[in-house]
């Protein structure tokens, strides 16, 4: 028997603002959405992740930064994966009020590994 939690890796391009955020909860969780903000899509490549964070971040508040982080394999299998305007563009889609159990399911640290500026 074992332990082990299957995950599966995901990125996150995020401002200044919403880095801050992530930072205040011990890098273990996103920022709720804003009213505005329905949906909370993390991508499903790293490549994706730095296209967002560099070509839009930085153009919109300065800088972008890349996050990756784990989430349980078995909590995604609720959402579809879906196609954002291109086959390499793809994201889940999850809904605004599905936020705190998505963090809930994100095992260890949420990293940055890149930054734009």
């Amino acid at each position: 028997m074992t332990d082990r939690t299957d995950t599966t890796t995901l990125w996150r391009p995020v401002g200044p603002q919403e880095l801050a955020l992530i930072e205040e909860a011990g890098f273990r969780a996103f920022p709720p959405r804003l009213p505005e903000q329905p949906i909370f899509y993390p991508v499903l490549t790293e490549a994706y992740a730095v296209k967002i964070a560099r070509d839009w971040n930085v153009k919109a508040s300065g800088a972008g930064f890349v996050t990756r982080f784990e989430v349980r394999t078995d909590y995604l299998a609720g959402f579809a994966v879906r196609e954002a305007g291109g086959r390499s563009h793809l994201e889940y889609w999850v809904p605004a009020e599905e936020l705190p159990a998505f963090n809930a399911a994100i095992v260890g640290e949420i990293v940055v590994t890149q930054e734009f500026r």
